[in-house]
């Protein structure tokens, strides 16, 4: 679910700068061994800057920036760590619902809170959306748009109807996403300007594996990830023999990408016609690497690290992806909500009375009644 910001860049890819967001995921697990059967996380601009888990019991900041919450509110992470510990029983509880709606007993079994949102900063559009899933399937989502909620399983429907009745939770729901989540985004992005605002430029490489593979432009090191890369062949764009790859994470907060070109059909004497292209959201010079066979390192020539490299960082950001799914389970890619007090992700009933006691309070239960309350508190 994430949303590319689109940015002033020259050329016929000109546009306007865009899109932040915070995004919230929780994963709940039962019977996975070495794993926590709890792992919460927050991100601002994808940026992880909150993490709890039920083997350390404790809501900590993941960035040194992170700490200036603590002197807007000094119980800032002491409240987070409650409303963690409390969405852990509740997702625990409502894992032993789900199983029974799916007529299950034991195994594995995976529960998954996605919820954000989304601010655009030159138009001020804003976006929010709540997603559920269980066992790496969709279970139930929050359409902003049309103010209900979506059940594309059956076993689901019992929650959709309930919270779909639940005027009060619709009004609730629409009021955080469009109201609070996007001002403690704000607030998080002020907190954070100096290195989420920062601009590095990449270094730019041209790889290839033998003569005979495509040579694959390759940007490393650029922050942020708003970009583009792309072929060009005598001065205009193309597209034919071109495979973009998407912006991926290194483990140092910076972003890599890469466009291949495949060479086939097209004579050497003709190489010099082809540059790659990389943009920079609030650059306005484009970094043109000329197609020259001199300067492409391949594995041919002995030269294995950058290779190594490139493998390396996409590992990681495949490791971090399954960690956070909880071993294999698709994890979701939208958005977020406000202070880290991450919502109890009851995943499916509320309570009517206690929807509407606060509009600044998410209060979620158990699937099947409401035996089980736990609040969490919003500015």
């Amino acid at each position: 679910m994430k949303v590319l910001v689109v940015l002033v860049l020259l050329g016929i890819h000109n546009a306007a700068a865009v899109t932040h967001s915070l995004k919230y995921f929780s994963t709940s697990s039962s019977q996975v061994p070495n794993f926590p059967e709890f792992v919460a996380v927050g991100l601002v601009d994808e940026v992880q800057m909150f993490h709890y888990d039920s083997n350390t019991k404790t809501a900590a900041p993941k960035q040194d920036w992170m700490k200036k919450a603590e002197d807007d509110d000094p119980n800032y992470w002491e409240g987070n760590t409650a409303n963690c510990m409390n969405s852990q029983q509740i997702n625990k509880d409502n894992i032993e619902i789900a199983k029974q709606r799916f007529n299950q007993t034991g195994g594995v079994h995976i529960l998954q809170f996605m919820f954000g949102c989304e601010w655009d900063d030159e138009t001020k559009e804003v976006n929010g959306y709540q997603q559920y899933s269980y066992d790496g399937e969709d279970f139930l989502s929050f359409d902003l748009k049309t103010e209900t909620w979506i059940a594309p399983q059956q076993q689901a429907l019992i929650t959709k109807h309930k919270w779909n009745n639940n005027k009060a939770l619709i009004a609730q729901k629409k009021n955080y996403l469009t109201q609070i989540c996007p001002e403690w985004l704000k607030k998080y992005l002020n907190y954070g300007r100096s290195s989420l605002m920062r601009t590095e430029l990449p270094s730019v490489s041209l790889l290839q594996k033998t003569s005979s593979s495509p040579v694959t432009c390759h940007a490393t090191g650029f922050h942020p990830d708003r970009a583009m890369m792309f072929w060009r062949k005598d001065g205009e764009e193309f597209h034919e023999g071109v495979d973009e790859g998407e912006i991926l994470h290194n483990n140092d907060g910076t972003f890599q990408k890469s466009v291949d070109l495949d060479l086939t059909s097209v004579p050497p004497e003709d190489w010099k016609r082809y540059e790659c292209v990389f943009q920079l959201s609030g650059v306005n010079e484009d970094q043109i690497t000329k197609l020259d066979k001199a300067v492409i390192r391949t594995n041919e020539a002995g030269n294995h690290i950058i290779i190594i490299t490139v493998i390396a960082a996409v590992v990681l950001v495949v490791v971090l992806v399954v960690v956070l799914a909880a071993i294999g389970f698709l994890v979701y890619k939208k958005k977020t909500a406000i202070k880290p007090y991450l919502p109890d992700s009851d995943t499916f009933s509320r309570s009517s009375d206690e929807s509407s006691k606060n509009l600044n309070s998410w209060r979620f239960e158990p699937l099947e009644g409401a035996a089980h309350h736990s609040a969490l508190q919003h500015p």
